[in-house]
């Protein structure tokens, strides 16, 4: 395994998909294992790379055209993530030079297709929104959880592959994410603690969301959250099943299909490239 102390000259990509920026390195032909010390070093925007999540391309495993590790900003692993997984689908489409393909995750394989110009459609399969899924700590009505943060209250809550709450509320720029998102994101009702999304509607074909991403704080975009938005919206009969989800770095298309996929569109780019240097990983 390729470990901190020969990791050096290991190539990297910094990418995003509206600004949920992401470090992809990729381990298909070179195995690679980082400790959570080491994942913290370079998530670091002042000391080291920065990134919401950092993304490992690694051999399929079940037949796919690959496998995506993800690590958050803390070092955590995580199952799904809905930009990275653009981004990663990407990367492999060009090498491949396939108009689609399939990328395994730790939720599941997800397909994923070119779109018109540089979007990039991702099939995040079905939401998940039996309480035991997502999961809570007891059960609840998933569409009306009885929960009270401040002035956030009775979300709904849906797993894609990783725990989200959404709260719905007049205005997003009224609320204070930054004190109530770490609240909720660790409170007991769940017991693998929960992604954070605070949405306003602005009409049946358009949201507007900010969103706590578990792991690491407030983001410009979170994939799987805008999917877990839309099916939260539609559940409750206050958006049609196609919405647009405005974030805070752009906007992003979410279908929630009548089989339960949910299909994800937007925007791939990759903002430069490098290589790790060893001293940044001790």
């Amino acid at each position: 395994m390729t470990t901190g102390s020969n990791i050096e000259g290991l190539p990297f990509r910094k990418m995003h998909g509206l600004g949920n920026d992401f470090v992809v390195l990729d381990a298909r032909v070179r195995p690679l294992e980082l400790s959570e010390s080491q994942v913290r070093a370079i998530s670091d925007r002042h000391t080291g790379i920065g990134f919401d999540q950092l993304l490992i391309i690694e051999p399929a495993q079940s037949g796919g055209d690959a496998f995506m590790t993800v690590r958050n900003a803390d070092g955590g692993i995580v199952s799904s993530c809905g930009n990275g997984a653009r981004c990663v689908s990407a990367v492999v489409m060009d090498d491949l030079n396939k108009a689609s393909v399939i990328i395994e995750t730790l939720s599941g394989p997800i397909t994923a297709r070119r779109a018109d110009g540089d979007l990039v459609s991702v099939d995040m399969g079905p939401a998940q929104l039996d309480w035991q899924d997502i999961p809570l700590a007891m059960e609840e009505d998933t569409n009306h959880i009885n929960l009270v943060v401040g002035a956030l209250s009775n979300p709904v809550a849906i797993s894609m592959g990783n725990p989200h709450v959404v709260f719905f509320v007049d205005s997003v720029d009224s609320v204070d994410l930054t004190d109530l998102g770490p609240i909720v994101e660790t409170h007991a009702l769940f017991p693998k603690r929960t992604n954070v999304e605070i949405v306003e509607v602005i009409d049946r074909s358009h949201v507007r969301m900010r969103v706590w991403e578990r792991g690491v704080g407030v983001t410009q975009a979170c994939g799987t959250g805008a999917c877990a938005v839309g099916v939260a919206a539609a559940r409750r009969d206050l958006t049609d099943r196609a919405v647009r989800v405005t974030l805070d770095g752009g906007d992003l298309h979410v279908l929630w299909r009548d089989d339960g996929h949910v299909i994800m569109t937007g925007p791939v780019a990759e903002t430069f490239s490098g290589l790790l240097d060893r001293d940044l990983l001790g």
